[in-house]
């Protein structure tokens, strides 16, 4: 009995690790024989089976997918970009990604106020949208002052910027497309505006690898930028006392793909190990954004009211107005 404890917590993963990795050859097959994007077959499969996420066998696997071979699967990306591609963005991009940040959650706070609701749930949702989606939300929630709705203003960010992070996945190539935009333009426009790193991901490797690249270096300038927002957050905040345990504030998948760029810069990377973890991770990818599909629930999405919605897509548009503006 002793030796088969220790496996007991694979074996409840499996099936939900299983049923993403079918979504994901699935759309891998889809995608290869009809020629459109492989991430867009993924999300759209997985939420025609998301009763799979529902309370039952499957869950625990989906979690781990959506969450887990996400980060892991972005942090692989660090083995084919190098620090001559990030050299070659050079500082606009840093400036716009700083100024787009700090003003998005200065305007969401004022839209927020204009709405009726109090400063921190505009901090919250503007941070949101500017920095990482749902998982700025989660370590933004973590700094600011408690009180009776906050579980709740928490879950509904995490819901409204996942599914406006996935609408932009989808819209976003379209709009770059319409305007004319090269592929590094293209990268610049999705990682400065779409909320999720799995989102940037699928649409930047959607359009081209060049814009796929330049989408993620974007979108990770972004991520680091959580660093510094929580801390002036917990700052702001300091007089109303620690909230609970609070997360780490550079995830570690940032720290992983800025390490492999170093790396893989120097030369120390031989081929074939680059190859494998190119392979990697794009199964990691697929498979996650997979299981963000399974994940989606429409429903729930729905049920909120409409000021919170319209806060969340006036900071959305408001972040995509600026940066093509920039």
């Amino acid at each position: 009995m002793h030796t088969v404890k220790p496996l007991q917590p694979a074996r409840a993963l499996f099936p939900g690790l299983i049923a993403s990795a079918t979504v994901a050859a699935a759309a891998t097959f889809l995608s290869q024989h009809y020629g459109a994007p492989v991430m867009l077959f993924a999300l759209l499969l997985g939420m025609a089976m998301n009763f799979l996420s529902q309370e039952g066998p499957c869950r625990p696997g989906i979690e781990l997918a959506a969450k887990h071979l996400l980060r892991l699967g972005v942090a692989l990306l660090g083995l084919r970009i190098t620090y001559g591609q990030i050299a070659a963005l050079g500082w606009g991009p840093v400036g716009l990604v700083v100024g787009s940040v700090v003003v998005t959650i200065v305007v969401g706070v004022l839209v927020a106020r204009l709405l009726g609701f109090r400063t921190p749930f505009g901090l919250l949702t503007g941070g949101a949208v500017a920095i990482c989606g749902a998982s700025a939300a989660l370590a933004i929630s973590t700094v600011l002052p408690a009180h009776e709705r906050k579980e709740q203003a928490t879950l509904f960010t995490v819901i409204g910027v996942s599914a406006l992070s996935t609408l932009a996945m989808v819209a976003y190539p379209m709009v770059a497309h319409a305007l004319g935009y090269s592929d590094h333009a293209t990268g610049l426009f999705l990682g400065a505006t779409i909320h999720d790193v799995a989102q940037v991901v699928g649409a930047g490797y959607g359009v081209s690898t060049e814009a796929g690249d330049t989408a993620t270096v974007v979108k990770l300038m972004r991520v680091a930028m959580l660093m510094p927002v929580i801390v002036v957050f917990a700052a702001l905040y300091r007089r109303h006392g620690t909230v609970g345990e609070r997360p780490p504030v550079l995830p570690w998948f940032v720290v992983a793909f800025a390490m492999l760029v170093v790396v893989g810069s120097l030369g120390w990377v031989p081929t074939a190990v680059q190859a494998f973890g190119n392979d990697a991770s794009r199964w990691c990818l697929v498979i996650a954004i997979s299981a963000i599909g399974l994940k989606t629930r429409m429903a729930e999405i729905v049920s909120v009211g409409i000021r919170p919605i319209a806060l969340m897509v006036i900071e959305t548009v408001f972040l995509a107005g600026l940066t093509l503006l920039a």
